[in-house]
């Protein structure tokens, strides 16, 4: 018997009157939602902004068979109230043991890694973000800010927490250069494609 899958969808957008409103990442939440309906996938959501349960978000996570963080780009990182739901729920995860039995190592087996101590594997991780940078600013060694790297570098604080507790980590999706030259609806049309890709759909 078919077990029903469900996807966690995490919206970080902080609002800043009369600048940033949210309004585009609502409408990637609302893409998102629409694929994964099609997919017969039950949909979990939190709303950073308006508040959460810690041990709550835990249980949506131990739920959900695939996690996506919907986030803009705020000074090269998600808005600050992600971390602070970060440190409380994994908090919760780690207190509770649900997420992971400590960090993995053992003194009685030293191969044991840092990091190898999560209990969700097979569950799935993935970010999608909205940036005022342009595209071109990533994956060139001849750009002066990034210098060669890419935005999964940049990720790299918010996917090691969820690698950190067993997740497979899937590559993310970006909408760039909002402000000036953004292919926003193009943007929106070709998600569905990267979702079905990366998640086996």
């Amino acid at each position: 018997m078919e077990t029903t899958k469900k996807v966690l969808l995490i919206d970080t957008h902080l609002t800043y009157p009369n600048w940033t409103e949210g309004k585009l990442n609502n409408s990637f939440i609302q893409t998102a939602k629409d694929f994964f309906t099609s997919q017969s996938y039950v949909i979990l959501e939190t709303k950073v902004e308006k508040g959460y349960n810690p041990d709550e978000e835990v249980e949506k996570h131990l739920e959900a068979d695939i996690v996506i963080l919907q986030t803009p780009v705020n000074w090269f990182g998600a808005p600050w109230i992600y971390k602070k739901y970060v440190d409380e729920v994994f908090n919760s995860g780690l207190h509770s043991q649900k997420f992971l039995s400590g960090d993995g190592r053992s003194r009685e087996d030293e191969s044991k890694q840092y990091g190898s101590g999560g209990k969700m594997q097979g569950k799935k991780f993935m970010i999608c973000a909205t940036w005022n940078a342009p595209a071109e600013a990533f994956d060139n060694p001849s750009q002066l800010l990034m210098q060669g790297k890419g935005t999964a570098d940049l990720f790299l604080t918010i996917s090691s927490n969820y690698r950190f507790c067993g997740y497979d980590i899937l590559p993310d999706y970006n909408c760039f250069d909002i402000f000036k030259s953004a292919q926003i609806e193009q943007d929106l049309n070709n998600y569905p494609a990267h979702l079905t890709k990366f998640l086996n759909l």
